[in-house]
C-alpha cells in the first residue's frame, strides 16, 4: 500500500511540514509515524511513504494529520483534527490525498456538544467513524465537513459526469453520514473523464427534493491532482477539501446563570442539589430558555467549616462536592426514628433565607454515613459501580485518601458518595438534552493550596509562589487568592500538566456542554505573589521577561541593588507612616544604617513574617503598626526574581510609594521608562505565543463549547488568540472592553460572545443601580436615552428594556443570572437588594450562602412571567 500526500502552506524560513500517521491494529494496538514532507518552493508541499502490513497484526484503519515544525522536528503547529482523517486500510490500494490545511472552523460551535443539545435527538450526534465506503479499481472517495446540514436534511453531490447526474436536479448521488458532521460517498472512476467538475447539494431527506447548492464555483478534479498521469488501477482520490461553501443558520441561544447550592425546592436540605438542578431544567424548558451556566461544583471540602465554602478553592479537580447530593434519591434509612429526625432537620435548614454551610455539612454526612452503612455494601458490589470505579481509578483513590487522612476504613464511604453524586448530575444532564437544554460548566483557574491535587500532583505546582491579581479599582493593594501556581515545565518523560487539563476536560463532559474558562489570562500569564508576601502588589507576571541589570543600565537607571530591591526606611517615612508609634516602630523593628536609613528586622522582612507577628492581636494600635509594616515592605522600586537570581522585575504601581520620591527627577523618568516597557509593550508577543500554545494543546480533542471569562485590562495579544481558537467572549455592558467609553454598546459585541448583565463577583443589576447612583444615570441618559432623572430604584419596566436589549445583541449566548431574570417582575423580585449578592471577591473572609428567595415549584407556577419570558426569548429569535 502506498499513501501519497500533497499539500499547499505557507512556511517560514527554517520551517517543514510533516505529515504525522497513525495506523490502528485489528488487535487494538497503535502505530504512528512521522512522515517529513518535501517543498521546491516553500509553499507546496508533497511526501509519499509505502505501508508493509504484518500478517500477525494486520491493519484495519489510519489516521493522519499535518504539522509545522521547526528544522529540530519541534512542533511549532497542529491543524485542527477533533473530526480526524481516518480511512480503511487496503493493502491492495494506493491512497492519494490532495488535502488543505485546517484550522479550527470559523462555525466552530456547530460542532461543539453545546449545539448538539440544542437539536434534540438526531443521527448527526454520532461520532466520527472511519468511512465504510466501498472501494472499486479506480475510485474517486467524495468527503466533506457540513455542520450546516439540519436534521431531515442529507447531503448529496451532483456534477458534470453522469455518474454524477450530469447536473441534473433529480439525479444527484447520495452521501452518507459519518459522524462529525461529514459526510461520505465513493464513486466508480473507471471510464471518468477528467476534468470532472461537482458542486454539494442539501436534500430533504422526506420529500428527496433538492433544497440548495453550495455557494460559489464548481469544484474541479483535474489532472494535477493525479500528478498528471490520469486514474490508474488501484487507485484511491481522497477529495477531503474546502468545507460546504453554505452559509449556516444564526445559531443563538438564552439561558440563566446560578450556583447549585443557591437553587432551593420543596425538597432542598438548606442547599440547592442535583435533585433541584433537574428540576430547575424544567422551569428553563417552560421559558424557552437553551442554557444553564454553574459556578464550580468541585469539592471543596478541607476543614468541614465556612473556610471551605468558596466554590474556587476546589480540593479536588474531579470530585463533586458532597453539598450538591440529593439525598432524596438515595435509599431512605430503615430506621424510621432517625429518618424522622432527619426530615425535621431538613425542614429547618430549608426555611432559612440563606444556606447555613456547616450545618448542611453536619446533617448531609450524618445521613451519608448512616445511609452507607446499612445499605453502602450493596452498591460497592454492584457492576455498575465497579465499572465506573475503574474508569475513575486514576483520580478516585487519591482523592479519597486524601479525605480520609489517618481513617483509611472511610474510604469507601467517599467513594460510595461521589458515584451517587455522579449518577445525579448525569441524569440532570440527560435530562437537560431531553428538553433541549445544555448545562455550562466551570473551570477554576486554580486548585486550593491543601488539596488532592497539590498531594497527587505536587510538580504540577510552584508551591513557594500564590495567584492573585494586580491592583484594580476593585482592591487598591492586588489580590491574593492563595493559590499555587502551575508549573508548566515539566522534564520529558514525565507526567504532563497538560495531560491533566486533558483529562479535566473529558472528565466535564460527561455532564456539561459548555464550559467557563476562569481567568483565562491565567493561561497567557498569572499574577504570581511570593508565598512570603500577602499583598497582591509584591507579584509579578509569570512567565515573564523580566530585566537584567544591564538592561537596567540600558534605561538610564544606575544600579544600586540594595537601594532598588530593599525596602527604603528613613525618619521622613517611619514618621508618615506611623505617626504616634513612629519611635516605638524604630526601637523594636528596624536596624539603624547610616545616612539615617533604617533595614527591617530579620523577624519581619517579609508580610508574611509581619503577620505572624501580630496573629491574635486585634487592638487598634495593633493593627496599625502591622499595616504600616506591610506598606514598608511593599516599599521597594524592583522586585528580585526568585527563579531567576539577578533578574527584576518592576513593582507594580511603585510610583505611588514614598521610594520613588527618593529618586532624582532623571532617575524617575528611567524607572518609568522601564516600567512602561515593562507593563505595557515587552511581552505582547510573548504572551500571545504562551496562551496560543497552552490552550490549543488543552483543548486540542475536546467538544466543549469554551467561553471565556476575559474581564478587566486585557494585553492586545489575547482577543486575537481567542478568535483563533474560536472561544467566545465574555461581554458586560457596564465594563467595556473598548477604552475611552463608559458603558459598551451592546450591537458592538461579538457574534462568538456571551452576553450577561452581571456576574457572581458583582452586584446584580438592582444593586448596582442602587449603589451606582451617577454611573446610573449615566446610563440611563446615554445608554437608555431617557430624559431627567434616573429612579434611585431600578424599575421592573426599565429591567425588562435592558434584559431585551442584551436579547436582541448579536451575541451568540445571552445568559443572564437569575436575579437579573427576576428583576423584570416587582412581585417575584427579592425585596431587598443586597440579598442577592453571590460573592464579594475583595473580602477574602466573604461568606457563599446565596439562595434563591423563591422555590423553584413556585417559579414553575409563575405562568405570566414564564410567559413574558418565552415571549421575549423567541421574539429574540433565541
Amino acid at each position: 500500500m502506498k499513501l501519497k500526500f500533497t499539500i499547499s502552506y505557507r512556511t517560514e524560513w527554517g520551517q517543514q511540514l510533516v505529515v504525522c500517521i497513525k495506523y490502528h491494529h485489528t488487535d487494538g494496538t497503535e502505530r504512528t509515524s512521522q512522515l517529513p514532507m518535501l517543498t521546491q518552493d516553500g509553499d507546496h508541499w508533497s511526501a509519499e511513504t509505502a505501508v508493509v502490513e504484518s500478517r500477525r497484526s494486520p491493519i484495519q484503519t489510519f489516521t493522519y494529520y499535518y504539522i509545522v515544525a521547526d528544522a529540530n522536528g519541534q512542533e511549532l503547529r497542529r491543524e485542527w483534527s477533533l473530526v480526524p482523517r481516518t480511512y480503511d486500510f487496503d493493502p491492495s490500494k494506493t491512497y492519494i490525498m490532495p488535502d488543505q490545511w485546517r484550522d479550527t472552523p470559523l462555525p466552530y460551535h456547530l460542532y461543539s456538544l453545546a449545539y448538539e443539545a440544542t437539536l434534540g435527538p438526531s443521527t448527526h450526534h454520532l461520532p466520527p467513524s472511519p468511512p465504510n465506503v466501498p472501494l472499486f479499481r479506480k475510485t474517486i472517495i467524495f468527503r466533506v465537513s457540513a455542520p450546516q446540514v439540519g436534521s431531515h436534511q442529507q447531503l448529496a453531490v451532483l456534477g458534470s459526469h453522469p455518474a454524477l447526474g450530469s447536473w441534473n436536479p433529480a439525479r444527484y448521488l447520495p452521501m452518507s453520514y459519518q459522524g462529525g458532521r461529514d459526510w461520505i460517498v465513493s464513486v466508480n472512476a473507471d471510464g471518468l473523464q477528467l476534468p470532472l467538475e461537482y458542486k454539494y447539494v442539501v436534500i430533504d431527506t422526506e420529500t428527496h427534493q433538492l433544497l440548495q447548492w453550495e455557494e460559489g464555483d464548481n469544484r474541479v478534479v483535474d489532472e494535477p491532482l493525479l500528478q498528471g498521469q490520469g486514474a490508474a488501477d488501484g487507485e484511491v482520490l481522497v477529495l477531503y477539501g474546502c468545507p460546504l461553501r453554505l452559509a449556516e443558520r444564526p445559531w443563538r441561544c438564552a439561558g440563566v446563570t446560578i450556583p447549585v447550592g443557591a437553587l432551593r425546592s420543596e425538597h432542598s436540605c438548606g442547599v440547592g442539589d442535583f435533585g433541584d438542578l433537574l428540576r430547575f431544567v424544567d422551569w428553563a424548558a417552560a421559558t424557552g430558555m437553551k442554557a444553564i451556566q454553574l459556578l464550580p461544583v468541585n469539592d471543596t471540602t478541607c476543614q468541614h467549616t465556612w473556610a471551605d465554602c468558596h466554590p474556587y478553592n476546589i480540593t479536588s479537580a474531579f470530585a463533586l462536592h458532597p453539598h450538591y447530593i440529593d439525598l432524596e434519591q438515595l435509599p431512605p434509612l430503615k430506621d424510621k426514628q432517625q429518618l424522622t429526625a432527619f426530615r425535621r432537620q431538613q425542614r429547618e435548614l430549608n426555611a432559612q433565607p440563606q444556606s447555613d454551610y456547616e450545618a448542611v455539612d453536619r446533617v448531609k454526612w450524618d445521613y451519608l454515613r448512616r445511609v452507607f452503612a446499612e445499605q453502602g455494601a450493596d452498591t460497592l458490589a454492584s457492576p455498575q459501580y465497579q465499572q465506573w470505579r475503574e474508569a475513575n481509578e486514576e483520580w478516585l483513590t487519591p482523592y479519597a485518601e486524601w479525605c480520609c487522612g489517618e481513617q483509611k476504613d472511610e474510604m469507601p464511604l467517599h467513594c460510595y458518595v461521589q458515584y451517587h453524586l455522579h449518577l445525579q448530575l448525569k441524569a440532570a444532564a440527560q435530562h437537560a438534552h431531553e428538553k433541549g437544554i445544555f448545562l455550562k460548566g466551570d473551570l477554576p483557574i486554580g486548585v486550593s493550596a491543601h488539596s488532592s491535587e497539590t498531594s497527587q500532583h505536587p510538580a504540577f505546582f510552584n508551591h513557594d509562589a500564590c495567584t492573585g491579581t494586580p491592583p484594580d479599582a476593585f482592591s487598591a493593594k492586588g489580590q491574593n487568592w492563595g493559590f499555587p501556581t502551575y508549573n508548566w515545565q515539566q522534564p520529558e518523560g514525565q507526567p504532563s500538566i497538560y495531560d491533566w487539563f486533558r483529562r479535566r476536560l473529558r472528565h466535564q463532559e460527561q455532564y456539561f456542554d459548555a464550559l467557563r474558562i476562569d481567568h483565562i489570562l491565567g493561561f497567557f500569564r498569572i499574577w504570581e505573589i511570593p508565598a512570603c508576601q500577602v499583598q497582591g502588589i509584591m507579584g509579578h507576571f509569570a512567565p515573564a521577561l523580566p530585566f537584567t541589570q544591564g538592561e537596567i543600565e540600558q534605561f538610564g537607571l544606575p544600579f544600586r541593588k540594595d537601594f532598588l530591591t530593599r525596602p527604603f526606611i528613613n525618619d521622613r517615612i517611619i514618621e508618615r507612616i506611623f505617626g504616634i508609634h513612629a519611635q516605638y516602630v524604630r526601637d523594636t523593628f528596624l536596624v539603624r544604617k547610616a545616612y539615617g536609613l533604617f533595614d527591617l528586622k530579620e523577624e519581619v522582612q517579609t508580610q508574611q513574617q509581619v503577620l505572624r507577628h501580630f496573629e491574635g492581636r486585634t487592638d487598634e494600635n495593633s493593627l496599625w503598626i502591622r499595616d504600616g509594616l506591610l506598606q514598608v515592605v511593599a516599599n521597594v522600586l524592583l522586585l528580585e526574581d526568585a527563579r531567576h537570581p539577578g533578574m527584576y522585575h518592576p513593582r507594580i504601581d511603585v510610583w505611588k510609594e514614598p521610594v520613588f520620591e527618593a529618586l532624582s527627577a532623571d532617575e524617575r523618568d528611567a524607572f518609568m521608562r522601564l516600567y512602561n516597557n515593562y507593563y505595557l509593550s515587552r511581552h505582547a508577543m510573548f504572551w500571545g505565543k504562551t496562551g496560543y500554545d497552552r490552550l490549543s494543546t488543552i483543548l486540542r480533542h475536546t467538544q466543549l463549547l469554551v467561553c471565556a471569562e476575559d474581564l478587566g485590562q486585557l494585553p492586545d495579544c489575547v482577543p486575537p488568540v481567542l478568535d483563533a481558537l474560536r472561544i467566545l467572549t465574555l461581554e458586560l455592558q457596564q465594563m467595556p472592553k473598548q477604552s475611552g467609553l463608559d458603558y459598551a454598546h451592546l450591537d458592538g459585541n461579538p457574534v462568538r460572545s456571551v452576553a450577561t448583565t452581571s456576574t457572581h463577583d458583582m452586584a446584580p443589576l438592582r444593586l448596582w443601580w442602587q449603589d451606582n447612583q451617577d454611573r446610573a444615570q449615566h446610563f440611563y441618559a446615554t445608554m437608555l436615552q431617557k430624559q431627567g432623572m434616573a429612579p434611585e430604584q431600578l424599575p421592573a419596566h426599565i429591567a425588562e428594556e435592558i434584559i431585551a436589549r442584551h436579547l436582541y445583541s448579536p451575541s451568540m449566548l445571552c445568559i443572564l443570572p437569575l436575579q437579573d431574570w427576576l428583576a423584570m417582575d416587582g412581585e417575584l423580585r427579592h425585596k431587598n437588594p443586597r440579598e442577592e449578592r453571590i460573592n464579594h471577591p475583595a473580602n477574602p473572609y466573604n461568606r457563599w450562602n446565596y439562595r434563591m428567595h423563591l422555590s423553584i415549584e413556585q417559579l414553575l407556577k409563575e405562568d405570566r412571567f414564564n410567559a413574558k419570558l418565552k415571549t421575549m426569548i423567541t421574539r429574540s429569535k433565541r
